[in-house]
């Protein structure tokens, strides 16, 4: 069951735009690595991502890293103390077999939480947006294009069987943090899941670029109407809706028939786990709630003030 905290993270990294949605592995590293540092560096971590693609000026730079910290200072206070209860839910779920849809019902849990964090981070961007030169605009174009030859390179280039295998190997490595080495049968229904999926590479490709032509219209738009700080922060909103949920009705539905046979295939695999990955699963969901309790005290040790003004 818990596989949908990594499927999530995975899920979202490849939906949300390309502006705002890594930010969720910033804020939200608690529960899917489990490392304190990490969490503890997520504006660091997410300004950094940020940088690379806009290259902030000094003011820029102070107000993200600023507003990054309330973030996380947010996160930390308001959405930690929830996960902690899903990981709990999650660990009394753990021994028992699960539906398809008691997975796609966690998955869906965790992305309204996820929406609600990227929607925290919409007045920043908004507030930036209309002083961004269009020489940053341009460096947003050219990182849009890494990414995309990136994607193109590991989901549409080489054989079917090539873009089988990577998918297969990367569903793998996220069950094994989980529930330990998988059993043949485990394996086989991956490969099944792989091989009857839904999944088309093109399609979801055309969706990415959709996205990144319309958050580039939006930033120049913003950038030469001069709008007030509520109509910045609207369009940034917006562009997080679009991303979140495509307009087109029928990519929608198309990412929701991926996601039932994610959560088919995932509690198909979860109800034959043996008693040694049960363990295994059962440890690494209290690791991970310890991590979240350990950082959900860090931030209620720690004087408000001082939070807010250390830019990490």
């Amino acid at each position: 069951m818990s596989l949908s905290i990594p499927s999530l993270m995975a899920r979202v990294s490849t939906r949300s735009a390309s502006i705002i949605g890594a930010l969720l592995i910033a804020t939200l590293l608690v529960g899917c690595s489990a490392v304190r540092l990490g969490y503890n560096s997520a504006p660091t971590l997410a300004y950094w991502w940020l940088d690379s693609y806009f290259d902030f000026d000094g003011e820029q730079s102070l107000r993200i890293r600023a507003d990054l910290q309330a973030v996380q200072d947010w996160h930390r206070k308001e959405e930690l103390p929830l996960l902690i209860q899903t990981l709990k839910e999650l660990q009394a779920m753990a021994p028992k077999p699960v539906t398809p849809a008691q997975v796609c019902n966690t998955v869906a849990s965790l992305q309204t939480r996820v929406q609600v964090t990227l929607e925290r981070v919409a007045p920043s961007i908004g507030a930036i947006a209309p002083g961004l030169q269009a020489s940053q605009i341009e460096q947003v174009s050219r990182e849009f294009d890494k990414r995309n030859k990136k994607w193109r390179e590991q989901w549409l280039e080489g054989t079917s069987t090539e873009r089988a295998e990577r998918r297969v190997e990367q569903i793998v490595d996220r069950a094994e943090s989980l529930y330990g080495s998988l059993e043949p049968a485990q394996m086989a229904i991956i490969k099944n899941h792989v091989q009857t999926s839904s999944f088309d590479g093109p399609r979801n490709y055309r969706e990415m670029l959709r996205r990144h032509e319309d958050a580039l219209q939006v930033l120049t738009t913003l950038r030469t109407s001069k709008p007030t700080a509520a109509q910045a922060t609207a369009a940034i909103r917006g562009l997080l809706e679009r991303t979140l949920k495509a307009p087109d009705p029928a990519y929608r539905q198309y990412i929701d028939r991926l996601t039932l046979e994610s959560c088919t295939a995932t509690a198909a695999l979860h109800n034959i786990i043996t008693s040694s990955q049960r363990t295994h699963l059962v440890q690494a969901l209290q690791d991970y709630e310890a991590d979240a309790r350990a950082l959900a005290a860090q931030g209620a040790q720690a004087p408000t003030s001082q939070a807010a003004s250390s830019p990490l």
